[in-house]
């Protein structure tokens, strides 16, 4: 009876975590989230000096013409090596693919570095 109980006080706890919205009443949408990026010092950046940035030890993507330097998440990346597919190039296509999961929405903004000159 005590494990019946302790695992239904244990699933009401993990429930609550699985089903509350990740930002229930901050209105947190992809425009707010791009604002972020305007908080932080835009510099531009050219596509041949982001082709520089090519190896695991140096590592910047574009996506939608902003620059990330996710140098310090390619160790982590789940995908292994995949994030080197693009590096130094327009990852895009591949960011907006299937296998990633929305959070890697939210994560990017940590990775922003400035803007892809036009």
């Amino acid at each position: 009876m005590v494990i019946i109980v302790a695992a239904l006080i244990l699933g009401a706890i993990l429930g609550v975590f699985i089903f509350i919205p990740r930002h229930p009443a901050s209105g947190h949408s992809k425009s707010t989230r791009s604002s972020a990026n305007s908080n932080k010092a835009s510099k531009i950046y050219s596509k041949d000096e982001v082709t520089l940035h090519n190896k695991r030890d140096d590592c910047w993507i574009i996506i939608k013409n902003k620059v990330y330097d996710v140098t310090s998440y390619v160790e982590e990346h789940p995908g292994g090596d995949a994030i080197l597919a693009h590096a130094g190039d327009d990852s895009t296509e591949g960011f907006y693919g299937p296998q990633h999961a929305t959070r890697v929405f939210d994560m990017i903004d940590d990775f922003y570095i400035g803007d892809l000159k036009q």
